[in-house]
């Protein structure tokens, strides 16, 4: 794999924002309905201008350092804190390519991205026995859909800019 200069370049600067966000409360945005994170926004971005690979390198930042500082005891599971944040990567990205439009793609890429996240975060967590299905779907429902608008209403305002200074694609 050739990498460019401009793919190197991006990975690092979203790469930095990721790890910003993760050890500071930037990554956090209040809602009426608790914390909401944008901590997945720039492995979507990275995914939807640089595609899957770069989205995945930035999704395993995003787990590592999730799991590196675990607020609770299932985000200490490796495989729980990293696989989903991968995963964000890799599905934003191709769900990006499906889409012929780039403001649509993005915004179904952000869709995409945090149902990844928070749905592959509390599945295997369930499956790993350290939440009931009623506490996952309560999760999902009270937590889940604020941070969803959140993100991809933040996803979509990064991406205009971008398209402004034409950095995205």
């Amino acid at each position: 794999m050739n990498l460019s200069t401009r793919t190197i370049t991006i990975t690092g600067i979203l790469s930095a924002i990721t790890i910003i966000l993760a050890v500071t409360p930037l990554g956090f945005i209040p809602t009426p309905f608790g914390l909401a994170t944008i901590m997945p926004v720039p492995v979507i971005i990275g995914a939807i201008i640089e595609g899957p690979i770069v989205g995945g390198l930035i999704g395993l930042i995003f787990g590592l350092f999730s799991f590196i500082r675990a607020g609770s005891p299932f985000i200490a599971d490796p495989i729980v804190a990293i696989i989903p944040r991968v995963l964000i990567g890799f599905l934003a990205a191709y769900s990006y390519k499906l889409i012929n439009q780039q403001l649509i793609g993005s915004g179904i890429a952000a869709a995409v991205g945090f149902l990844t996240n928070t749905g592959g975060v509390l599945t295997l967590s369930t499956l790993r026995g350290y939440l009931t299905a009623e506490a996952a779907l309560g999760i999902a429902v009270i937590h889940g859909i604020p941070e969803l608008v959140v993100g991809v209403v933040t996803t979509l305002l990064i991406f205009k800019v971008l398209q402004r200074t034409q950095v995205s694609n």
